[in-house]
């Protein structure tokens, strides 16, 4: 069932100066609500509560105020003006109905106003707009409406006094959309419906004009919103957008949120809309008007309302049914660094101001773990001003803030594979990431594709949710990444020692080795800018432009105005409105907006200046963690792909497009009869996963081959050797084998010692029948102090590991060195070992597999037996001399005994 609101949420932007503060007065003051207007120059004003704000008279924090007009009840917003504080306001768009912009009339619309109403047409909302101070010497509506047709839009309506001008204002909607038009031409007259769906979906915007410090238009204004304005509807189900966090006086943490849906009671639980996303409990709900506030029950759709025992919301959060909130269009391009005072505990104020990141997070407090400092992304000189006293009131501590520099990104030139892996002893977990560049303004985008049967799908959504929970930095400057698309290709997991943290550290580190793999580009911020100036000064202009690398259109000219439109980097641009006033006489304008991140014009120089060293960050590691010899080692980013255990997908398709490989056969039994390796070769392949015993480590290298460009494992110190399919190999987990088999198992739980010489006989005559090289191995890992062992059984190899090695590890470890020259094929009921040796490139058996190639051979000697006997059977002194097969023979019978043999042979 869906309903209307019996509320409708109102947000009030503008200019600085532009007269919002004393309109949002007028506006209480009609309703009621106040007694008296204030005025920001007497510093009275009902909502720029705040010392700070009534001092430099200007509105810091969003706050609300709750009035009726004509029975109809209304939330007001008033939001910063200030360009510093703009971050402030655009959280605030994201939960308004409709927005009221208000103009200054003298100065007509700046360049803040276009930023503002940029936004409004990306949020979607429909504006009502109050040119203000018309009562100001030679203030005409013609001029204003030509301003605001030239910079805004040419919907722009007048639509004081409609009661003079009705078919005027006819004609003019008619010219907003098709269905104005049509009820125009066919009635002469346009329904109020009509219009107000029209004003609705930003196809027109009524302008009123007036002046609030004098309170002239205003109530035309209140009435000509009211008759206009769709309620909004909402469904049951329920929903809730968080834009601000605050706190009261006494410290509280204020939750303050608009209610999309449903209803919200006290004690109600809250549950974040985000992936993983906890429950939380709403202690009380507040509803502010002010600096008051009065405790509900129960608010509903519709409702603005601030939530107490919320600690882990956010600005953007959605909970319920409610999507969480996309990315700020607005964020800072410069960073400071905080400066404290001397002995002050820097971690501690670090977790204070933390608080301030909450309450505005476009902060982007960042604590340096090597330099030990804090830093900050802020807006402008303003906002430091404001942010110094907001401390030390908070804090009682006076901070400075060094100078200003630009805030860059990274991304990336070309795809490239990252890898990660994480193997400290008794951990383990490899990640695979194809990381990708994406067109400018992006952003970063995560997804999977990665097989089930290669990666579990519980590991591949941890792994998802360790790239969507960090910031990460690029290797040239340490700038956050952007305009990506990093995609889950591979990883493994151990089935007894990989643990959830695991995969963290893999993921982490297989984004930053992607990084130091690839190509990187700087970014810059870039403004898009709009230059207004006399004639005579365009060449100066264009001259200065082109020395700030800047990239403009032909200019323009409007009468003796000449008109220059492109775009130019922040660094060069920032501090240019000066230089205009001055070469201009005041008579130049320069309207910046920021339109996001380009190429650095300079990267290698910022580079150089920042001197940041990828390698020497240790929060952001770019090697991975191997282990050999029970012990994790350090692999440098740039061997990574020697050591790592999953082959490259870049590499492997690589090397499919330059040549195509003959298929593998995949079956696990052959009838053609293989040589099998002597004792030299296995006791080298033992003595490379162990090492040979003096303490020299040895572990396992990918090395790429000239003329194929595909990486082959190889021993350090070895000689690459091309793949030959001379000798077989099969491995068998011993213990898998024997409690997997009924008839083993049953022999071993009365002795496992005859159980293991039960396997170990029935694969000597598989060996015998087969001609391969068959390998044993069996776990000793709790064997304390164990130090393994290789022994010959007859005509196969039994392997006994050492103390803290499995028989997988074994295993993975001798396919990794062998797979790659010889066939490999590998006897195991175990699924995890099954799919890490199939990525490694060799074949799987199951136990019972193994069990009927047992049987089946057994079969085929004994067929092959009774053949060589033509089926008669095999007499039992068949091989012996004649003469003494017949003694035997009537001996057996009972003809004759042992002494009477003797007796014949002393008569002779």
């Amino acid at each position: 069932m869906i309903e209307k609101s019996e509320n409708l949420i109102l947000g009030i932007l503008a200019h600085v100066d532009a007269g919002k503060t004393t309109m949002a007065e007028g506006l209480l003051y009609y309703s009621g609500t106040i007694r008296k207007p204030g005025r920001v120059d007497h510093k009275d004003t009902y909502l720029d509560t705040f010392e700070m704000e009534r001092a430099r008279g200007i509105t810091i924090f969003s706050k609300q105020a709750r009035f009726t007009w004509k029975n109809q009840r209304y939330t007001l917003l008033d939001t910063p003006g200030h360009v510093d504080f703009s971050a402030e306001m655009e959280r605030t768009l994201q939960v308004l109905d409709y927005a009221i912009l208000v103009i200054s009339a003298p100065d007509g619309v700046q360049g803040h106003d276009i930023t503002l109403w940029n936004l409004l047409r990306q949020y979607r909302i429909p504006v009502f707009l109050f040119v203000n101070k018309m009562d100001m010497p030679g203030m005409k509506k013609e001029k204003v409406l030509e301003n605001l047709h030239k910079y805004l839009d040419d919907r722009c309506i007048d639509f004081s006094k409609t009661y003079n001008r009705k078919e005027e204002i006819c004609d003019e909607l008619a010219m907003c959309n098709e269905e104005l038009m049509q009820q125009y031409l066919e009635h002469q007259e346009v329904e109020l419906k009509t219009v107000k769906k029209a004003i609705r979906n930003r196809e027109v915007f009524p302008c009123y004009f007036g002046s609030a410090l004098r309170l002239e238009g205003v109530e035309e204004f209140m009435n000509g919103l009211h008759g206009l304005v769709q309620l909004p509807k909402y469904g049951e189900e329920f929903g809730a957008r968080v834009y601000k966090i605050s706190r009261d006086s006494q410290g509280n943490r204020l939750t303050h949120m608009k209610i999309t849906g449903g209803k919200l009671r006290v004690k109600g639980i809250l549950e974040s809309s985000q992936k993983d996303g906890g429950k939380e409990k709403a202690d009380q709900i507040r509803l502010y008007s002010g600096t008051s506030h009065e405790l509900a029950e129960v608010v509903a759709a519709g409702e603005i309302c601030a939530v107490t025992g919320l600690q882990d919301s956010q600005a953007g959060m959605g909970y319920g049914a409610e999507p969480e909130g996309g990315e700020p269009m607005l964020e800072p391009v410069l960073s400071y660094q905080i400066c404290l005072p001397k002995g002050c505990d820097a971690h501690g104020i670090f977790l204070k101001l933390c608080q301030l990141e909450e309450e505005e997070p476009q902060l982007h407090i960042v604590w340096d773990e090597h330099t030990q400092e804090i830093s900050a992304k802020v807006m402008g000189e303003v906002q430091i001003e404001v942010l110094k006293k907001l401390i030390h009131d908070r804090y009682d501590l006076d901070i400075e803030f060094g100078a200003g520099s630009i805030t860059y990104k990274e991304t990336i030139a070309e795809p490239v594979e990252g890898v990660g892996h994480f193997e400290p002893l008794r951990h383990y977990a490899e990640v695979h990431l194809l990381m990708q560049p994406l067109e400018r303004g992006s952003g970063l985008h995560f997804s999977a594709q990665c097989s089930e049967d290669v990666l579990d799908r519980n590991w591949q959504r941890l792994i998802l949710t360790h790239l969507e929970e960090k910031k990460y930095l690029g290797v040239l400057t340490g700038s956050e990444i952007t305009d990506m698309q990093i995609t889950l290709i591979a990883g493994k997991a151990h089935q007894k020692h990989t643990e959830g943290g695991d995969f963290r550290q893999a993921t982490y580190r297989a984004v930053r080795q992607g990084l130091k793999m690839a190509k990187s580009i700087l970014l810059e911020p870039v403004y898009q800018f709009r230059l207004e100036i006399p004639a005579e000064n365009v060449g100066r202009a264009m001259s200065d432009l082109t020395r700030m690398n800047g990239e403009f259109q032909p200019p323009q000219t409007d009468g003796e105005t000449a008109i220059l439109t492109g775009s130019a980097p922040v660094s060069l641009m920032r501090d240019y409105q000066k230089e205009v006033i001055a070469y201009s006489r005041g008579r130049g304008h320069l309207f910046c907006t920021l339109k996001g991140y380009e190429v650095c014009h300079n990267q290698e120089e910022v580079v150089s200046q920042m001197a940041y060293d990828a390698e020497a960050d240790l929060e952001n590691p770019t090697g991975s963690i191997f282990c050999a010899h029970g012990a994790g080692f350090v692999v440098p980013w740039n061997e990574v792909y020697d050591y790592m255990h999953l082959d490259g997908i870049l590499a492997k398709k690589t090397a499919e497009e330059s040549e195509e490989e003959p298929a593998r056969r995949t079956s696990a039994v052959y009838a053609t009869s293989r040589g099998w390796g002597d004792d030299s070769e296995l006791e080298e392949i033992f003595n490379r996963t162990y090492g040979n015993g003096n303490g020299e480590r040895s572990g396992w290298r990918r090395r790429r081959t000239e003329e194929r460009g595909v990486r082959m494992v190889t021993a350090p110190g070895s000689s690459i050797q091309k793949k030959t399919e001379e000798k077989e190999y099969l491995l068998v987990d011993g213990y898998n084998i024997i409690f997997a088999i009924p008839q083993l198992k049953e022999l071993a739980e009365i002795n496992i010692d005859s159980a293991r010489s039960k396997l170990m006989d029935l694969l000597c005559n598989y060996q015998g029948y087969k001609k391969n090289t068959l390998i044993l191995v069996y776990d000793a890992y709790k064997v304390e102090g164990g130090i393994g062992s290789v022994e010959k059984y007859h005509n196969i190899h039994v392997v006994y590991t050492k103390e803290a090695e499995t028989a997988d590890q074994y295993i993975e470890k001798t396919v990794h060195e062998i797979g790659k020259k010889y066939h490999v094929t590998v006897a195991t009921s175990d699924a995890l070992e099954q799919k890490i040796i199939w990525g490694a490139g060799a074949s799987r058996m199951s136990a019972n597999g193994l069990w009927e190639e047992l049987e089946l051979v057994r079969k085929e000697i004994q067929e092959q037996y009774l053949e060589q006997t033509n089926g008669s059977g095999r007499k039992l002194f068949q091989d012996l001399n004649p003469e003494f097969a017949e003694y035997l023979e009537e001996i057996r019978l009972g003809k004759k005994t042992c002494e009477e043999k003797h007796n014949e042979k002393n008569e002779i």
